[in-house]
């Protein structure tokens, strides 16, 4: 592992569990085993550190949704593959998926503009879904902006809990949630086993983990 590798890491354990204002410098260069003075040559400061961190984040996100719905022309397909891909990501990325969804509000203005856009990107994957199913028909919901947020909120979660020996397999996990943002749209057609299978192979592809 590369020494700025390393330092990644450390940033990503740390502003996990202690938050971007709770880590200080000298957190960070005893998690990397690096003295401070050393830490700089590999960060710049540490707001660029979070920046980076939130920046590949998003993008791999933004890359495997696109990936997984590539192709996809039904809102019912498209959404439930999209829930399934965000389980996936945020069970076997979870500190990852902790810093982007926590520390936005740590970010300077400037800064802040690039991650939200990605984020934006990102959702309006979800939003399109969403809008494209109420108009055929297929969902029902009088209010989709928040339908949207609600569901994303939802799936984000597993960051927080999920366990690899808990009583439901990954795929099982993905599947369920799938399912429940699908019912909670009025549409109760289960997610296909081929879309699952594909938003597994996504995710090991874009992560480059086996899952």
């Amino acid at each position: 592992m590369s020494t700025r590798e390393r330092v990644r890491q450390a940033a990503v354990k740390l502003f996990a569990t202690k938050g971007f204002h709770g880590t200080g410098i000298r957190d960070l260069a005893q998690e990397a085993e690096l003295s401070s003075a050393s830490l700089y040559h590999y960060m710049g400061t540490k707001e660029d550190l979070l920046v980076a961190i939130m920046n590949e984040s998003l993008r791999r996100l933004l890359d495997a949704a696109e990936r997984a719905t590539a192709g996809l022309a039904d809102p019912v397909s498209r959404l439930g593959s999209l829930v399934a891909l965000h389980v996936l990501a945020h069970a076997i990325q979870p500190d990852d998926t902790r810093v982007v969804d926590n520390e936005v509000h740590a970010l300077t203005p400037g800064a802040r503009a690039e991650v939200v856009g990605l984020r934006d990107a990102y959702e309006r994957l979800w939003a399109d879904a969403i809008e494209d199913g109420v108009a055929a028909g297929v969902f029902h919901t009088g209010q989709p902006s928040v339908t949207r947020l609600a569901l994303v909120e939802m799936c984000s979660g597993v960051a927080r809990w999920y366990s690899p020996h808990g009583p439901l397999s990954l795929d099982q996990l993905a599947s369920h949630y799938a399912e429940l943002a699908l019912r909670a749209l009025g549409c109760a057609v289960p997610l296909g086993s081929v879309h699952l299978q594909n938003c597994r192979e996504v995710v090991s592809r874009v992560w480059r983990v086996p899952i």
